[in-house]
């Protein structure tokens, strides 16, 4: 993923210190590509070593690698795909610009979705999800639609799965798990009282929690046991979550897709599934 969206999202949880630099480094990507550790810190106002620790937390080992990684992030945007316009939709836009900046963004989220989360994350999540005996699905508003299909998909696998889109029946439900059973809990913030609040009842009462959040995490990657990131670039013309959501559905169907893989008799599940539905259809 992108260094450059990597600090913007991370840039309201950042520090003080942290934050100039962040914010500087957003503003003038070349700039900062033509100075120094120290000349950085001068232009911050922040001394050398937090220019250093600020690479650091970031996953660099030092100054010279993030300045590489900001180089590349800036070469990427000058390569973007032909009809793969990614930006912001503004309201004198033209139907085929909508259209190309709308698909580019949704693709981007997606790919980016799958470029923070490591195999080793994913794997932990599908490993507690598939030894599960009984799963949870917690979200308010879009990540609520996101977590219903999520349910829907794992019932076709015979999976014991509850959801419901009233917060107060998912705090009802939650407070009935234990040691063995697995929340889902979506939230792109992180922040949303509803789904906080019934995470920390599900691991009050012993159940591991998965926390599918912004690269930001927010308070509710601090109470899960297992942390996934989506990412999103939500623009302010756009009056919904949607890239948001497409960036959870993406890593929703990819661990559903690995869990059909990993179940000996998944196949057969899903047939019945079909069987069962072909009676309400139309001949």
């Amino acid at each position: 993923m992108s260094v450059l969206k990597k600090i913007n999202a991370q840039l309201e949880i950042m520090a003080p210190a942290d934050r100039e630099i962040g914010q500087f480094i957003l503003d003038n990507p070349d700039q900062m590509l033509r100075l120094s550790s120290g000349g950085l810190a001068a232009e911050t106002g922040r001394s050398q070593s937090s220019v250093v620790k600020f690479s650091q937390k970031l996953g660099f080992a030092g100054y010279q690698e993030l300045k590489l990684a900001v180089s590349e992030a800036k070469a990427q945007e000058r390569h973007t795909a032909p009809g793969m316009i990614h930006g912001s939709i503004e309201v004198g836009d033209s139907y085929l610009t909508i259209l190309q900046k709308l698909i580019g963004s949704k693709m981007l989220a997606m790919q980016q979705t799958l470029s923070v989360n490591s195999e080793q994350d994913i794997g932990r999540a599908l490993a507690a999800l598939d030894e599960a005996r009984r799963i949870h699905m917690a979200g308010v508003g879009a990540s609520s639609l996101v977590a219903r299909d999520f349910s829907y998909k794992l019932m076709k696998l015979g999976r014991n799965v509850l959801h419901d889109s009233d917060s107060h029946v998912q705090m009802a439900n939650v407070s009935t798990l234990r040691s063995g059973d697995v929340l889902f809990a979506l939230s792109y913030s992180g922040s949303s009282i509803e789904t906080l609040r019934i995470a920390e009842l599900a691991r009050d009462r012993g159940a591991t929690v998965i926390a599918v959040s912004g690269l930001s995490g927010g308070p509710l990657a601090q109470v899960a046991d297992i942390r996934l990131h989506t990412v999103a670039d939500e623009e302010r013309v756009r009056s919904s979550a949607i890239t948001a959501r497409d960036a959870q559905l993406m890593l929703t169907d990819l661990l559903f897709i690995l869990l059909v893989q990993r179940q000996s008799d998944a196949n057969e599940y899903v047939q019945k599934s079909e069987q069962a539905v072909s009676v309400l259809k139309t001949r």
